[in-house]
C-alpha cells in the first residue's frame, strides 16, 4: 500500500435484490480503485428497516478504507458504485425507501465536513445502532469528531441495540479485526 492518504469509514446498506451478492459487488468494485484500499470490513447484520412501513430487513456493514481521494470525490465515486448496482437517487426515489444499496460515508479522517451534499461525520451515525454496531466491530475506540464519545460508548447507549443481528458470514467476505455481537453487548448496569 504507498504512503499518505486518509482513513475513512463507509456504511453499506442494502434490503433489495441479493444484498449478499450487492455487499461482494461492493467490495469487488471497491478493490478495483487505484484511489482507495480496502482496510478492513465489519460483520454483516440484519436490522428492521427504517421510513416506510413493509420494506424487507436490511442488511448492514461497515467498511474501513485509506482512500487518496478528497471527500466529495470520494462521494462521487460512492454515489457512482451505488449507481452501477442499481441505486436511483433521483428526486422520484423515496426517502429512507427500499434500496439496492446504500452507501455512506461515515468518517474521513478526524475531519469536520460541510459541504451542500456532504456532511461528515454522518449526521445521524450517532444515532443509529445499524450504524454504530458494525463500526464499533472495525474501531470501538475512535472517537466521533463532533461528540468526542468513543464510538463503543455511542453504540452501546442506543435503545434498539437488541434489534441488530449477526448475519451469516458469506463465502470470501473480508474480515475485520474483531466481530461485535449485538446480542453479546452488554449496557452499563445491566445485570447488576
Amino acid at each position: 500500500m504507498r504512503d499518505g492518504g486518509e482513513r475513512a469509514f463507509v456504511a453499506l446498506g442494502a434490503n433489495l435484490g441479493d444484498r449478499e451478492a450487492t455487499f461482494a459487488a461492493v467490495i469487488a468494485r471497491i478493490e478495483r480503485e487505484p484511489e482507495m484500499h480496502l482496510i478492513g470490513a465489519s460483520p454483516i447484520y440484519e436490522t428492521p428497516p427504517l421510513g416506510p412501513p413493509g420494506q424487507p430487513a436490511y442488511l448492514n456493514a461497515v467498511v474501513e478504507l485509506r482512500v487518496w481521494h478528497a471527500p466529495g470525490a470520494l462521494l462521487a465515486r460512492l454515489q457512482a458504485i451505488e449507481a452501477e448496482l442499481g441505486r436511483d437517487r433521483s428526486q422520484q426515489a423515496e426517502r429512507w425507501g427500499p434500496r439496492p444499496i446504500d452507501l455512506d460515508l461515515l468518517l474521513f479522517g478526524d475531519r469536520r465536513i460541510e459541504l451542500p451534499d456532504l456532511s461528515v461525520p454522518h449526521p445521524r451515525l450517532h444515532e443509529r445502532a445499524f450504524v454504530l454496531v458494525p463500526l464499533a466491530s472495525l474501531a470501538p475506540e475512535l472517537r466521533h469528531p463532533v461528540l468526542g464519545a468513543a464510538v463503543d460508548e455511542l453504540m452501546r447507549a442506543q435503545p434498539d441495540l437488541d434489534a441488530v443481528r449477526v448475519w451469516r458470514r458469506p463465502p470470501g467476505w473480508p474480515g475485520g479485526p474483531k466481530a461485535t455481537s449485538a446480542r453479546l453487548v452488554t449496557r452499563p448496569g445491566a445485570g447488576d
